[in-house]
């Protein structure tokens, strides 16, 4: 008998399951997938992170035997490859944070209640922020935005991309600096 979607199967059962039947690895797409996609939208623009996300599961997919539960769990195996695959883009998305870094605030769309509330603060500072991620190293920026967007733990971000926890620690550290002072420097000149 096999279990609901629904109940609480373990990464480790999940991974048995699909090696049985390959067409269980849609638990694996259906428990992930809006992580995967988060993560990837914070980074690239929406159609790219519809491909992305897509293209990420159908590695994984074709890959699934190479899975290793004895190396980490499903999550940060899957942010690997959404991270490798951004990676390709990493021109575009630096392209990206430039172009949103030169257009300033978005044109509020809809009530004077809307504008005020979500233009005044965060619109503000999109600018601002899109220069300071496109001015973080690769390395820098794939660990602040997989912590940030992905929500994953250093041994997470270390496993996905295959660095140590340390070297999570320091990138990350260097990175948050190198925001905090761009960002300062810019709301103070800007």
């Amino acid at each position: 008998m096999t279990a609901d979607v629904g109940e609480c199967v373990t990464d480790a059962e999940l991974v048995a399951r699909y090696r049985r039947d390959p067409e269980s690895f849609t638990a694996v797409h259906d428990r992930y997938f809006h992580d995967i996609y988060r993560y990837v939208a914070g980074r690239l623009d929406t159609q790219a992170a519809e491909d992305i996300t897509a293209e990420t599961f159908l590695l994984a997919f074709d890959r699934r035997d190479q899975f290793d539960p004895e190396r980490g769990g499903l999550r940060p195996w899957l942010f690997g490859f959404a991270t490798n695959l951004v990676a390709r883009h990493r021109r575009k998305e630096a392209r990206h944070y430039r172009a949103l870094a030169r257009l300033g605030p978005d044109p509020a769309a809809e009530s004077h209640e809307n504008r005020v509330v979500t233009s005044v603060a965060a619109q503000r500072m999109q600018p601002h922020l899109a220069r300071a991620l496109a001015a973080l190293s690769s390395g820098e920026r794939d660990v602040l935005l997989l912590v940030a967007l992905g929500e994953l733990s250093y041994d997470e971000v270390a496993q996905a991309l295959g660095i140590s926890a340390g070297t999570v620690g320091s990138r990350l550290s260097r990175a948050r600096t190198k925001i905090h002072t761009i960002l300062e420097k810019e709301t103070v000149h800007g």
